[in-house]
């Protein structure tokens, strides 16, 4: 695990133990020209906060709408983006490749 992501997860403690919701995002897979390498990390809290990058800022904030919707009562899900989802697109994933990335709520 890189230093970074420890910071990453460091940052979601933090939040946890001060009583937020969070929601951890993680690349879990790569396909061609991908922004992220697999295990790239993205925490975000209750209120929007978030800290890390699952794609550079191509699809952060789907990722986090996502990661909100999932706080207020969603389930963990996997999410794709790659040039042929009409939504990369809409966000600027637009490298060539894809990315799946997992997204799931820190107890």
């Amino acid at each position: 695990m890189l230093s970074n992501d420890i910071e990453i997860l460091k940052i979601a403690n933090k939040w946890k133990s001060s009583g937020k919701k969070v929601a951890l995002a993680t690349v879990i897979q790569t396909w061609g020209s991908a922004p992220r390498g697999v295990g790239s990390k993205l925490v975000i809290d209750q209120d929007g906060n978030f800290e890390g990058s699952v794609s550079g800022g191509c699809v952060e904030g789907a990722v986090i709408s996502e990661a909100l919707d999932l706080i207020e009562g969603g389930h963990p899900k996997v999410l794709e983006y790659g040039v042929s989802n009409e939504v990369a697109w809409e966000v600027g994933l637009a490298c060539g490749g894809i990315i799946k990335v997992y997204l799931n709520e820190l107890k």
